[in-house]
């Protein structure tokens, strides 16, 4: 079970950054037209042909041994298609786990309808690439990784970078990886002492991210990072994150082909995803 979505939390300022920027009409007009639930992401596809991204949190799923009772969690198959976006992020506020990475998906695509309107969100510098090179980390600072995240994990022990990885499970690591492992449960000490804060967007999934960044002290770099990330700069960079390293969809309905046949980031990233940081 997730956390509540609380009125004035990130992901309830980054629904109202995007219903108020492109105007609650737009959202009861702008339908569903298509929705993936893959293994890895959950994407989804607008009638104006937007796509939109959220990791899918399988591990927030325990009823899922058996039918009847993981239908509880999931959104109704077969009533998706032509639900309007508005009601679609409804279910932003619910405590199902799937229900929530469908409307992020959602906000993330009617993000991306906004910067293909508009352009790039005010109060940001577009970096292309991927959010560690973007937060540019200096010898011997100290960070703080929320989740064993395989590619970051190799970066900073290549480098010999001193850091924790907080993470729940910590089966998940390598034996070599286990000496930087910290129970999830010291999160306000670690992140309270580093330099430096990488964090997965699946925080927002989970509802941990407002919790995790109200730790940082001042001066901290932080960087929410993954096809989660809502790519709108001002509710991140009033909670003091510096980087939001996102995606933005470029091919949905190729996308959303991958997904439903177990596509992970490896076959869609630089094809039909690319992606895209905000520098705040």
């Amino acid at each position: 079970m997730l956390n509540p979505v609380a009125p004035h939390s990130l992901l309830a300022e980054l629904h109202a950054d995007v219903r108020d920027t492109l105007g609650a009409r737009a959202l009861d007009r702008l339908r569903i037209q298509r929705a993936v639930l893959g293994i890895f992401f959950t994407g989804v596809q607008l009638d104006n042909g937007v796509g939109g991204l959220c990791a899918t949190p399988i591990k927030g799923v325990p009823e899922a041994v058996c039918c009847p009772s993981s239908a509880l969690a999931m959104p109704v198959p077969g009533r998706i298609a032509g639900r309007s976006a508005a009601e679609v992020l409804q279910d932003l506020y619910r405590p199902q786990d799937l229900r929530r990475a469908l409307a992020i998906a959602t906000l993330n695509a009617l993000a991306e309808t906004l910067w293909q309107h508009d352009g790039p969100p005010p109060g940001a510098r577009v970096v292309e690439g991927d959010a560690f090179d973007a937060l540019a980390i200096a010898p011997g600072q100290r960070v703080a990784l929320v989740g064993a995240f395989p590619p970051y994990l190799r970066a900073l022990r290549r480098s010999h970078q001193p850091f924790h990885v907080l993470e729940l499970d910590p089966t998940t690591l390598k034996p070599e990886e286990l000496p930087f492992y910290a129970p999830a449960d010291r999160a306000p000490e670690i992140v309270a002492q580093a330099d430096v804060l990488i964090t997965t967007g699946t925080t927002l999934v989970n509802g941990t991210l407002d919790d995790l960044l109200s730790h940082l002290r001042p001066g901290a770099q932080a960087a929410v990072v993954g096809p989660t990330a809502t790519l709108r700069a001002a509710p991140f960079a009033r909670r003091g994150a510096t980087v939001v390293g996102g995606t933005r969809v470029l091919a949905a309905a190729e996308l959303l082909d991958l997904l439903a046949e177990g596509g992970s980031g490896y076959h869609f990233f630089g094809k039909s995803v690319e992606r895209i940081c905000l520098c705040l």
